[in-house]
């Protein structure tokens, strides 16, 4: 099956929408939602996966991702302008990161290493996560714009939040370049917003069916 489908690209800017609103969520409250949070964290280990759904662990995996832009796509709730500068920044930076080939191997070696830990502990144990978000302070927060996340600076200060915030604003990217590679552009998200929603509402669908 192509890569270059929307239900392949909507599929990503679920994960995209997903890792944001869970960096958001930890920045405001300290607090992430588990089943998401694992979902996009996972996203990242999956260097090599069957399909597209597979990197988020099934559809189920961005139910929460998907529910968000359904709502905002409708305009059942007003767009979220921080964290719609948090997705816009990541777009951007992946497109950098992906014409620098020595930082995209420096990655790809941080990933395997998380992988071998997720492996022994889990996807989202300590360990795991300070090796993604230490990967995420070396490479990707070198490039510029860097992310300015906004918040309580209570949680902002917390090393473990830390730590949570870069690991998904390194899924985000991961996200992001899936979204590239199956065909997404900005202008598609701009002149296609009624294919995309219709998109997510299929995908919702099969969620339920399942």
């Amino acid at each position: 099956m192509p890569l270059n489908t929307t239900r392949n690209q909507v599929i990503a800017l679920a994960g995209l929408t997903q890792a944001v609103s869970q960096v958001k969520k930890i920045a405001t409250t300290g607090m992430a939602e588990q089943t998401p949070f694992e979902s996009s964290i996972s996203s990242i280990l999956k260097i090599d996966a069957k399909n597209v759904e597979d990197i988020y662990g099934g559809l189920t995996g961005i139910s929460s991702g998907l529910n968000q832009l359904q709502r905002q796509l409708t305009g059942a709730e007003p767009p979220d302008s921080e964290q719609g500068r948090y997705a816009a920044a990541i777009i951007f930076l992946e497109k950098q990161l992906s014409k620098n080939t020595a930082m995209l191997a420096d990655i790809r070696t941080g990933i395997e290493l998380s992988q071998t830990q997720a492996e022994a502990l889990g996807p989202t144990h300590n360990t795991v996560l300070t090796t993604l978000g230490d990967l995420y302070h070396t490479t990707v927060s070198t490039l510029n714009p860097r992310i300015l996340v906004n918040g309580e600076q209570n949680h902002l200060s917390n090393i473990e939040n830390i730590h949570k915030i870069r690991s998904l604003l390194l899924a985000g990217i991961r996200s992001a370049l899936l979204w590239r590679q199956c065909g997404g552009r900005r202008w598609k998200f701009l002149l296609c917003r009624g294919k995309i929603q219709d998109g997510v509402g299929l995908l919702l669908n099969e969620i339920r069916q399942q």
